[in-house]
This record gives structure tokens, sequence and C-alpha cells, in this order.
């Protein structure tokens, strides 16, 4: 497709979970906690569709093991889409994360030039902020959780507005309670990192 039929738009919510500690360094423009980024979002389309393919309900993610920062590049990929999706909705996905129009993939595609996927896989996905679960066939698993005063055990809400964000402009902050990827990457980030919040994506 070419020119206006390629139009695209996605509104929904994102998950975001990596290895960093709470809050990520990244979305304040520093270096990830550990040196490298482990991690990864996984997007629910509320409304949307990619030219004449409708895209609202489907969900899909990417993973990625990247050595070091984000914008260094080299990372290895876990590309995922609802096995519920139709061939023509597939497509439109595997186009949007390819990177070719725009979007935060056309940004952050190139840092990931080894991609197992698109795989079509079954997605379980209960959204309830961050009580949030996610599995996704024998790949992922993660569960979300607010984070916890370490004195008192009470449970504190932070969490962020990003103007120039890529993938989320304002997000709530919490702790996987569980964050696994396996198959093609393999990763374990229990008890770090965690985020959720509305995206809105158009293009070109």
């Amino acid at each position: 497709m070419e020119g206006a039929t390629n139009a695209w738009e996605l509104e929904g919510t994102v998950l975001i979970a990596c290895n960093c500690d709470y809050g990520c360094p990244c979305n304040f423009n520093a270096r990830p906690t550990h040196g490298n980024c482990e991690g990864g979002w996984t997007w629910h389309v509320d409304r949307g569709r990619y030219g004449d393919v409708p895209l609202a309900g489907i969900t899909f993610c990417v993973f990625v093991q990247w050595p070091g920062a984000i914008h260094e590049g080299n990372g290895e990929a876990l590309i995922l889409v609802d096995e519920r999706a139709d061939q023509a909705q597939r497509e439109a996905v595997g186009t949007l994360v390819g990177g070719d129009v725009g979007g935060p993939w056309g940004i952050l595609g190139w840092t990931w030039p080894t991609v197992h996927g698109p795989l079509a896989v079954p997605f379980e996905l209960e959204l309830a902020g961050l009580d949030s679960r996610l599995r996704v066939g024998e790949h992922v698993e993660l569960e979300l959780e607010p984070i916890r005063n370490p004195v008192t055990g009470a449970e504190v809400h932070p969490g962020a507005v990003l103007p120039e964000g890529l993938i989320v402009k304002r997000a709530e902050f919490g702790s996987s309670k569980l964050y696994r990827v396996r198959n093609g990457i393999s990763f374990d980030h229990t008890g770090r990192y965690v985020a959720i919040g509305p995206f809105s994506y158009a293009g070109p």
C-alpha cells in the first residue's frame, strides 16, 4: 500500500517492563541501571486501524535483550501477536513494528537487528492498572503490583509525565510481581520496574 492508504492510528494501553530499578533511568535520558536493557512493551489496542485493516482488540508485544543502552543497538527481539488476529491484522502489526511507517517503532526498530517473529500465540491479558496480568503462550509471564515502602510495607504510587516520551506520555510506575521471558530470548527480572499507561500513535 502506498500514500494515504498507509495511514494508521492506534490508541490503547501499554504495559512496560524491564530489568531496571523502579522508575527506569531511560525515562530520564540516563543509562540503564545495570548497563544493559532487557525489557519490552505490550500494546493492547482499544481503537485503531492500519489502512483499511481494523486493529481494535488486538494485543501485541516486543521484548528485547540489548547488550547496552537501547540507543546503542545490537538488540535481539521477540515479537508476538495475539493468535486471534486474522492474517491481515498480523501483517499490519508486522509492518508497524518493522519500523518503516513511523510511530515509536520507526525510532526504535533499528535497535533490534535480530528478530524472532512476529509469532502468533495465545494471549491472556487482564488490564487492571497496577494489578494487571499478562501471559503470552509459553513465551512471557508478567504480573504487575504496586511498589511498597521498604520500611512499612505500605503501597506507594509514583508515576511520571513524559511529554517527549516515545512509548507513553503519562504512566503509573510499579513493580514486577512476576516477569519472565523465554523462547528466542530468555530472562527473569521479577521485582523490577514496570509501568502502565495510555498510548496514542498515528502515521504517516
